[in-house]
């Protein structure tokens, strides 16, 4: 205890005993304080351990243990049951006194809440109950895109399954025996889909048939699924690894190839025929109130679409004015679209291999990692490292995602790179989408919002894509304070990524409020971010099965940026950057306006801080 601590402790001392009645109310302030604080963890825990075994797939991801032999049970009467525990979850944290709990309690208890509230309103457009699967695209109407979905996260799951001991082999041989069963409770959710009328654009399915049949391969021992048994631990004998092998090349070859080809059948032969023509969202049966509902969610704002169409177009505006600038500088002599072709087409800005490019993102990395320390006061303890994109999912897939660690589980995060169609990864677009990807973007935040300490289980794991995504966009922002974009190619390549996220704002908008053609936003896309053909077709198509997620990006960056200029102005020669981005992630992911609280309260504390002595 400092001395002016122990100052403050004998005045209070010593009014306590001067005001017994004061004494006694704050004593039981602090008893209630305490139950209520009790109540709550109490609830959260249960809660959060219900959740973690309707859901085993997200278990397995988040490291949560016991639940790697299972999958997610879509029958109807699983169903039913998940939404009315959904409604017995929002009850049973009403059930605590809020007015009785500390501030930091207090911020828990409204996350959650908001997190409940939101998933129950979700269930009017048949989205599934888990509270922090609202964050990806969920509806159980839609369950397999071309993005997201069955086909991706099964090869996740394995690929996140622990391996390390016999009885980890033991899950993943359990798992795959079951996956057919639940492939096949995917395809009735998508049969039950297509009779309300609730399917994807026709357009976007036309890869997802050669996602399914990629999974079935001739030798066992090549599929995704079976990576495990490729590269034992080397406590394994050989009896063991000679079983193991067995056993998962015979149910994969008797169960698990063939579900995958029925998966592929009906696709090809019955649901793509009958997917929908028009690629709104508002063309689904209340589709229009579904998209006004995950505007809200995706951006934790009251923002309208037409409001946030208009930001976009003035972003726009802003961007390409600097683009501009930017190619001023390179000496080129000629249009817009004239440069664009240039940067896609020339050689200098290509990779020779797959190999090369990734070498590429892991040197971005390793002068990445240095700098961030120089921004962020706390920097996680988990590793990351480069992957390429599985093969399979490829051609559908973005130019780079971050597929994060788990920290319980020995995991690390890792960014996958996109190798698909070499020409289409330019090397001016690799320091941008690192700092985005890696850090001080996605792999950082995520991985201190895993490691955070004395907080519930829940916070550790949410993700609200404004501020996830929101600090990704900004983290690119901080390149330039990092040594990075310092040829003009770069530099066009940050700005052309930022683009990227304010026409979001535009083709989003457009596409689902406002009867933008999928050609009409192609043609916007291409013509403002200089991004290659590849890029605008994946990402136009990832928007229009996502609605509403690309609108997170920007309105989060430019939150962040907002406080971040409040907070120089405010503090002025007091304002301390690695002081600022720790306030912004000192509590994992908020919503916005969360997030505007705690940071106007630090600003806060910072101006009643003594100054330090010249």
């Amino acid at each position: 205890m400092k001395p002016n601590s122990l100052a403050t402790g004998f005045v209070l001392f010593a009014s306590m005993l001067a005001h017994p009645a004061s004494a006694q109310s704050l004593a039981r302030e602090k008893t209630s304080s305490q139950a209520a604080t009790k109540q709550l963890r109490a609830f959260l825990t249960k809660d959060w351990t219900y959740w973690m075994r309707e859901y085993p797939e997200q278990a397995t991801i988040f490291g949560y243990p016991g639940q790697n032999r299972r999958w997610t049970d879509f029958s109807p009467p699983a169903i039913e049951r998940r939404n009315r525990s959904l409604q017995t979850s929002l009850e049973g944290l009403e059930a605590v006194p809020r007015n009785a709990l500390p501030a930091g309690e207090q911020l828990n208890y409204d996350l959650y809440r908001k997190l409940l509230e939101s998933a129950v309103e979700g269930l009017r457009f048949h989205d599934d109950a888990f509270p922090l699967a609202s964050v990806f695209p969920n509806n159980l109407y839609i369950p397999i895109t071309q993005v997201q979905g069955a086909l991706q996260d099964v090869p996740n799951t394995f690929t996140a399954m622990p391996a390390a001991k016999a009885s980890d082999y033991e899950d993943i041989l359990v798992r795959l025996n079951r996956l057919p069963a639940f492939l096949d409770s995917v395809m009735a959710l998508m049969k039950d889909g297509a009779a309300h009328g609730w399917t994807p654009p026709k357009i976007t399915m036309r890869d997802v048939p050669k996602q399914a049949e990629s999974q079935i391969v001739s030798d066992p021992l090549t599929s995704p699924l079976l990576a495990a048994f490729r590269a034992y631990p080397a406590t394994f004998t050989a009896a063991q690894k000679q079983d193991f092998t067995r056993r998962a090349a015979e149910v994969y070859m008797q169960q698990v190839a063939p579900a995958f080809q029925r998966l592929a059948d009906y696709l090809t032969e019955t649901y793509i025929p009958a997917c929908r023509e028009k690629i709104s969202i508002s063309e689904i049966p209340g589709g229009a109130d579904y998209y006004k509902y995950l505007v809200r969610w995706q951006t934790t704002t009251s923002l309208t679409a037409p409001e946030i169409h208009q930001i976009g177009l003035d972003q726009v505006k802003r961007i390409r004015a600097e683009m501009d600038e930017v190619i001023l500088q390179t000496g080129f002599h000629g249009s817009f679209a004239e440069f664009v072709k240039f940067l896609n087409t020339d050689p200098r800005f290509r990779f020779s291999s797959k190999e090369e490019l990734l070498m590429h993102y892991r040197d971005a990395a390793k002068r990445a990692d240095p700098e961030t320390a120089l921004l962020i006061g706390r920097l996680p303890r988990l590793p990351y490292g480069i992957r390429a994109v599985p093969d399979a999912v490829a051609p559908s897939q973005t130019s780079a995602y971050y597929y994060q660690g788990a920290p319980e589980a020995g995991r690390p995060g890792y960014v996958y790179v996109n190798t698909y169609k070499l020409e289409s990864r330019p090397s001016w677009d690799v320091e941008d989408t690192l700092l985005h990807e890696g850090v001080p973007g996605h792999h950082l935040q995520i991985s201190l919002a895993q490691e955070m300490e004395g907080v519930p289980e829940f916070r550790k794991q949410v993700g609200y894509t404004a501020y996830v995504e929101g600090w990704g966009l900004y983290s690119e922002s901080l390149g330039s304070e990092m040594g990075f974009y310092t040829d003009p190619y770069s530099k066009f390549g940050y700005l052309s990524a930022q683009m990227w996220r304010a026409v979001r704002l535009v083709v989003d908008t457009g596409m689902h409020s406002m009867e933008w053609s999928r050609d009409q936003a192609l043609q916007y896309f291409e013509e403002n971010t200089g991004q290659p053909e590849q890029n605008s077709i994946a990402e136009i198509d990832r928007y229009i099965v996502w609605p509403a997620q690309a609108l997170g990006y920007m309105i989060g960056r430019l939150k962040i940026q907002e406080l971040r200029r409040s907070a120089e102005q405010e503090l002025g020669s007091r304002f301390e950057i690695r002081a600022f981005h720790d306030a912004v992630l000192d509590q994992g992911a908020l919503p916005l306006d969360m997030l505007e609280s705690q940071v106007h309260a630090w600003i806060a504390a910072q101006k009643e801080k003594r100054p330090s002595a010249e």
